[in-house]
């Protein structure tokens, strides 16, 4: 399983419900007394969960340095999704959010979820390959584009789960009742916060990229195509900061999540 910091899960997490929880109504809180979130990793989603119901909300990750932020939310505990150290039918909704897409054997999983849940099971996960981006930097939507598909074609899960999650639903032997689709749309506008300055920067010095180089470079892209698209990439970040400047950068990122609902026969 890839492995995420703090910083990263906050980021990329914050405000996921801010707008609409109404994806969230198949989940059905009101019904349940016992949830577990699997791979809360910080502990967004778990908050959410004790917000919108009365039930008892346990939050478990494999990563501890991830759970002392988790904890500020709900109890915790440290434990692997495929392994979850909870006897059985512990729960009655067992949920996980971006978890799923970062597994090599999601239904395998979605089967332990199920052994310690009496009742139902629940993914929340985004299909990677449906981002869209609109910006005020021409270039900045078309170079997303061709770096997430050299990532696509490098990372060895499945990002893209979330439209097709059923299918691990089925795998697993769970009676799929219900998919919403909830795209979670990120803006970065005047007046910038501090996460919009430092991602602008990133992109100028090109270290998201060199972050994630081992990955691109996994599957097709060449190294001369990698090197290319690192210059346009930190090209594109200088002309972020340029417009940044004179408080005319806009940006709007729309990621399609997929909230599956599944039964235990």
């Amino acid at each position: 399983m890839r492995e995420f910091s703090e910083d990263y899960l906050q980021r990329t997490r914050q405000g996921m419900w801010d707008d609409s929880r109404e994806a969230l109504a198949p989940l059905a809180l009101e019904s349940h007394e016992r949830i577990l979130d699997v791979g809360c990793g910080t502990g967004e989603l778990s908050r959410v969960l004790e917000a919108e119901s009365s039930a008892d909300v346990i939050g478990c990750d494999a990563d501890p340095d991830l759970l002392v932020a988790a904890r500020d939310h709900v109890p915790v505990v440290a434990g692997d999704a495929l392994r979850l150290p909870f006897p059985d039918d512990t729960f009655d909704l067992v949920v996980c959010q971006a978890l799923l897409i970062n597994l090599p054997d999601p239904a395998a999983a979605l089967r332990e979820f199920a052994r310690v849940s009496s009742d139902c099971v629940a993914a929340i996960e985004p299909d990677n390959a449906a981002v869209e981006v609109d910006s005020s930097v021409d270039a900045e939507g078309p170079l997303e584009r061709r770096a997430r598909q050299a990532y696509l074609e490098g990372v060895p899960t499945n990002v893209a789960l979330g439209a097709d999650a059923r299918d691990a639903f089925e795998t697993a032997e769970l009676e799929v009742c219900e998919t919403r689709r909830y795209d979670h749309v990120r803006t970065v506008e005047p007046p910038y916060s501090e996460g919009a300055l430092l991602a602008a920067r990133r992109k100028a010095t090109g270290a998201g990229l060199a972050d994630d180089r081992e990955t691109l470079l996994a599957g097709p892209l060449t190294e001369s195509a990698y090197d290319d698209l690192r210059g346009s990439w930190r090209q594109m970040g200088r002309d972020v900061i340029a417009q940044m400047e004179t408080q005319e950068y806009r940006r709007e990122e729309a990621v399609p999540f997929f909230v599956t609902v599944g039964r235990v026969v």
